[in-house]
């Protein structure tokens, strides 16, 4: 089958050093050419918790219009994790994809049994069931851990809270401006009072070698954030 590999890890660190990323990335490739399939695509979310929906992973939803459009029969993942860790999040996306007409698959050996469901083996939705609420109960423990490290780093002074916004960096415990993102935001801005569509902005950005965040490619979706934003200040 042709394939959408999809790829996310969750923290802004991973995100800039492309931890999990490669890993995610390798893995699906070794896995697709053992099972015979080809992964035709690639999409990804950097630093995007896995309890976010479609209106914030812009590279899922990405991978799901390239499965409407019949441009891949599926959508290929290292593990059910990377695709949500929220119960009930998972199975709404899982719907979501059977619904266009696409298949997912994991790189999992352990979990590859239980992904598609069969009427007469309730257990397989089960299983698949009890692995997302586990990957839920791991995500709120991360979150514990983290909300515990960013309250002793707020005590001792400064910036703890939130990746910071396009346009933003946090420095010497401050958010200072980016001068480069805030020049590629004035020209968003620029480029939409002289008339131009999001998809014209996102492909005039990619001539200009303007990056998004974290050097990742700009979506329409995230010329509107940049645009909201802009307007919003």
């Amino acid at each position: 089958m042709r394939l959408a590999g999809y790829l996310r890890v969750s923290t802004e660190t991973q995100a800039e050093d492309g931890y999990g990323l490669d890993v995610q990335r390798a893995e699906l490739v070794k896995w697709a050419r053992s099972a015979g399939h080809r992964i035709v695509a690639w999409a990804q979310d950097a630093g995007v918790s896995g309890t976010k929906g479609l209106d914030e992973r812009f590279g899922l939803a990405d991978a799901l219009d390239l499965v409407a459009a019949r441009k891949v029969d599926g959508v290929a993942v290292y593990r059910l994790d990377r695709l949500a860790r929220d119960l009930v999040l998972q199975e709404q996306l899982l719907a979501e994809l059977r619904r266009k007409g696409g298949q997912l698959f994991t790189a999992s050996a352990a979990e590859a049994h239980y992904i598609t469901d069969d009427a007469d083996d309730p257990s397989r939705q089960l299983i698949r069931q009890v692995l997302g609420a586990v990957a839920g109960y791991e995500r709120s423990m991360i979150e514990l851990r983290m909300r515990r490290g960013r309250a002793r780093k707020a005590h001792q002074g400064g910036y703890a809270y939130g990746a910071p916004p396009f346009g933003m960096q946090a420095t010497d415990r401050e958010l200072v401006e980016h001068p480069v993102e805030r020049e590629t935001t004035a020209r968003i801005v620029e480029l939409r009072a002289g008339g131009a569509s999001l998809r014209a902005i996102v492909d005039t950005l990619a001539a200009e070698g303007r990056p998004a965040k974290h050097g990742g490619v700009w979506h329409p979706r995230t010329v509107a954030a940049v645009l909201e934003a802009a307007a919003a200040t």
